[in-house]
């Protein structure tokens, strides 16, 4: 997920995309040699960076969320294949006309890790201290903001009030970062949350030690016993503990799993994919849900107000030769704006099909002539912007470089501006920019709202009440899919047709494991989902 970054699905009356976890062939044959599932054991697994916050209503990073996933239960759980959101915590649950109420039924039985019961006043304190986090809560934030409040039905029955329609909110309590934690923690301040203090959920795993840059240790929950419906076993977890290896520079983490030091190791980068699609070890993959990987165009900027020249870029990018040439086979190129597997996404392939002869052609039609370096030139300006990124994933900068060479054989020049997070994230608020290149992980296509409506993120810098904010809204209303669909499509249709950003690859989580580890899961969001993981 970007520095920029940031569903639902109840009774599925469309069919959804269906979402797989693709598994190397030597990972189905080592998981068929292992036999079946035992406990016991500490999984040794590399990651990529280290987590930003460990609190997971305050966490943002995949390396943040790969962690907390793993401390704290949700209300509801999301079906990776279909996007159809099923029981965890919640039995069952109810949800007004209007979309602006959701009272839940609470299974029975669950405990915090203090000892404390997971009750509907347990519910409301966890949701009313995330929206007091503010902005702290980084994703929680968007997902709550038209929360007013929580009300106890009774000691096991919670309804949860918004001031506008939140169909999204559904899917949002799936994720971690609506995750409970309980009464107890929030003693403590967010900043000792972070740190592990008072961190106390009622998940799988307990939070055990952290040893800032190198490695943080979970240990298994004893008595665990109200794992969501989609696990594949129930009870406790196999693993007696998780041990996160802090490696950033990829040749390390890669060369200590080929030696034995790990068990498993996230953010595989495509150089080092073949070494683990064979010789004992195994790749798991899934592609991101939620925004792509795309060019998002500040709509009143130079050049790039001209609604032609947006189109002429978005056909001269060559999706296909960016996953060839600088990613791998794991990896697709966007079809939309939104990830394929995303709950409602719709194939746009045709429009986003590369086509330099008709890019040529608008700039031709526009008044856009080639200058003697080729740059296209009209009334004395250039045709150029600026596209600014941050390398939090390794190819970011390779694959700028060649959408960068494409663009220079239909005339534009796209020049590359590589910042820090925190600046990109500055530059973003400040709306300085002419590109963005980012993308968003969340398995609902209401993450579009967030990023593209004038009410929310607005990063195409667009006039209030066009009919993207229209549709925005009306896919935002509802939980029935059959009247959520449309809108949907419409939002997509609309983000394309216009060029308001320019979609190029979907990114995919590579996770490489050695011949003792299996069952390295994800769940619908493509974080890591280590309940029913195991060690041979």
């Amino acid at each position: 997920m970007s520095p920029l970054s940031f569903a639902r699905n109840a009774a599925a009356v469309l069919a959804l995309p269906v979402l797989l976890t693709a598994c190397s062939a030597a990972g189905t044959e080592q998981a068929a040699d292992a036999g079946p599932p035992k406990p016991g054991g500490t999984l040794r697994l590399g990651i990529s960076s280290a987590p930003d916050c460990i609190d997971p209503q305050q966490a943002a990073t995949n390396a943040s969320i790969n962690v907390g996933r793993q401390l704290v239960d949700s209300l509801t759980d999301q079906d990776p294949k279909t996007g159809e959101i099923k029981p965890w915590l919640a039995e069952k649950w109810e949800i007004s006309p209007d979309s602006t109420a959701f009272t839940f039924h609470l299974r029975s039985g669950a405990t915090f890790s203090d000892g404390s019961p997971v009750d509907a006043a347990a519910v409301k304190t966890s949701f009313d201290g995330i929206k007091a986090l503010d902005t702290k809560a980084q994703l929680g934030y968007g997902y709550l903001a038209a929360y007013k409040a929580s009300t106890v039905v009774d000691p096991q029955t919670v309804r949860l009030e918004f001031s506008a329609p939140s169909a999204q909110f559904l899917q949002a309590s799936s994720t971690m970062s609506l995750g409970l934690l309980a009464p107890a923690a929030f003693k403590q301040t967010p900043e000792q949350r972070c740190q592990g203090t008072g961190l106390i959920g009622s998940g799988p795993f307990v939070f055990e030690s952290l040893k800032q840059n190198q490695e943080i240790v979970l240990a298994k929950r004893k008595g665990y016993a109200w794992g969501s419906s989609l696990f594949k076993h129930q009870g406790e977890a196999y693993l007696d503990k998780i041990d996160y290896k802090i490696v950033p520079e990829p040749g390390v983490r890669t060369g200590s799993l080929a030696s034995g030091q790990l068990d498993a190791a996230t953010d595989i980068q495509p150089v080092d994919e073949p070494q683990f699609t064979g010789n004992g070890f195994s790749e798991n993959i899934r592609p991101n849900p939620g925004v792509v990987f795309n060019l998002h165009a500040n709509t009143t900027r130079g050049v790039l107000a001209d609604e032609k020249v947006r189109q002429a870029v978005l056909k001269g990018v060559d999706r296909t030769e960016v996953v060839n040439t600088v990613l791998t086979a794991s990896y697709k190129p966007a079809t939309s704006i939104l990830g394929s597997a995303t709950p409602l996404y719709d194939d746009l392939s045709q429009q986003l099909a590369y086509d330099q002869k008709g890019a040529a052609a608008l700039l031709d039609a526009d008044g856009w002539v080639p200058g003697p370096d080729g740059i296209r030139v009209k009334n004395g300006q250039q045709l150029s912007a600026s596209v600014v990124f941050s390398p939090v994933f390794n190819q970011n900068r390779s694959v700028l470089e060649l959408v960068q060479q494409q663009l220079r054989k239909i005339g534009f020049d796209l020049r590359i501006e590589q910042h820090t997070t925190a600046e990109t994230t500055q530059i973003q608020l400040s709306g300085n920019y002419d590109f963005l290149w980012y993308n968003v992980t969340r398995a609902d296509p209401d993450i579009l709202r967030g990023q593209f409506s004038t009410k929310a993120g607005n990063r195409s810098k667009l006039t209030p009440g066009n009919p993207l904010d229209v549709a925005l809204d009306a896919q935002s209303s509802t939980v029935d899919n059959s009247r959520r669909k449309p809108p949907a499509d419409e939002v997509q249709k609309l983000i394309v047709d216009h060029a308001y950003a320019i979609p190029v690859f979907e990114l995919t989580q590579v996770v490489a494991l050695s011949s003792k580890a299996h069952a390295v899961g994800f769940e619908a969001s493509s974080r890591l989902q280590l309940f029913d993981a195991w060690l041979s």
